[in-house]
């Protein structure tokens, strides 16, 4: 039999309540055939294990989903490891020569069109697809957060105006969105492979993975057309992760307390750094920033309430 030209990875822990709208949806993409699934539940103690096998035999025919469950000792029981059994299980399923691993949380809602926009980006040259991550409409957000969402929206369009002003990508041309988390995330199997894997780290491990796979030779892009609903909860199961930012987020308006960020000068000069490297580099390879000192957050962003 052919290997599976994709596979959605899903690490899952205690998300009984969201897993059936995550694969609902799967199962409601506009690609024709199965969707390759593998759902890695980890250390949980609610019903995700039961849940999961409901959606299975429910969607048996399109959803061609492969369950596994891990007891990790306490020290393994983050993000990093979870996302790593996840990616390394949909890896064990695809074309390790033109296979593509599209990795998303259990509390996400995906558009119909995210799967084939996510493929069609990695056909036109991309190796690594970043998804855009939107609040999931249908859950109620305070109007204070959603404000400040925008005013963060607003900032980091202009961060990427700077950029395309200075030290344009060829591969990731405006318009296009910033983020690239382990929520919407697509890897050719590949760069996947020479990038290391998921790095096992207790959190940030999404973006350590991109940063090894950048280093690695990897072209990241950050179409519009890709992108996903997130939950807005503030009670999450990962360290660093979407709910503890949108929890931080509550806590600051609650104190007043003004949300800090790197000037725009800084960024210039960073883009103006990345410009110089690939020139002496003589080609289109972005350089290594990681051993750059870390830009200081001393912008604020007014409040305006």
């Amino acid at each position: 039999m052919t290997a599976p030209r994709f596979c959605v990875c899903i690490p899952a822990r205690d998300e009984a309540e969201r897993l059936p709208v995550l694969l609902d949806a799967l199962a409601a993409q506009d690609i024709v055939g199965p969707v390759p699934v593998a759902l890695c539940i980890n250390n949980s103690s609610d019903e995700s294990l039961s849940v999961a096998a409901q959606r299975q035999a429910r969607w048996a025919g399109r959803l061609d989903m492969v369950i596994t469950s891990h007891d990790l000792p306490t020290a393994d029981a983050h993000a990093g490891m979870a996302r790593r059994l996840a990616m390394d299980a949909g890896l064990a399923r695809i074309d390790l020569v033109n296979g593509v691993l599209i990795s998303t949380d259990a509390d996400t809602r995906p558009p119909p069109d995210w799967i084939g926009n996510a493929l069609r980006a990695i056909d036109c040259g991309l190796d690594v697809v970043g998804g855009r991550i939107v609040l999931d409409e249908e859950e109620r957000v305070a109007a204070d957060v959603v404000a400040m969402r925008t005013k963060l929206d607003r900032y980091w369009s202009c961060v990427r105006a700077i950029e395309e002003e200075i030290d344009p990508c060829p591969w990731d041309p405006a318009p296009r969105h910033g983020d690239h988390t382990g929520a919407s995330l697509a890897i050719t199997a590949a760069l996947y492979r020479a990038a290391g894997g998921v790095p096992i780290l207790p959190s940030g491990e999404d973006r350590a993975l991109v940063e090894n796979a950048i280093a690695a030779g990897g072209r990241l892009g950050h179409p519009m057309s890709v992108w996903t609903r997130a939950s807005a909860r503030t009670s999450g199961r990962a360290a660093g992760g979407m709910a503890e930012y949108m929890r931080d987020l509550e806590d600051r308006l609650i104190r007043n307390e003004p949300t800090l960020l790197p000037s725009f000068d800084q960024w210039r000069t960073r883009a103006e750094w990345r410009r110089t490297a690939r020139q002496v580099q003589a080609g289109e390879r972005v350089p290594d920033e990681r051993d750059l000192p870390p830009m200081i957050c001393d912008m604020p962003l007014a409040l305006d309430r």
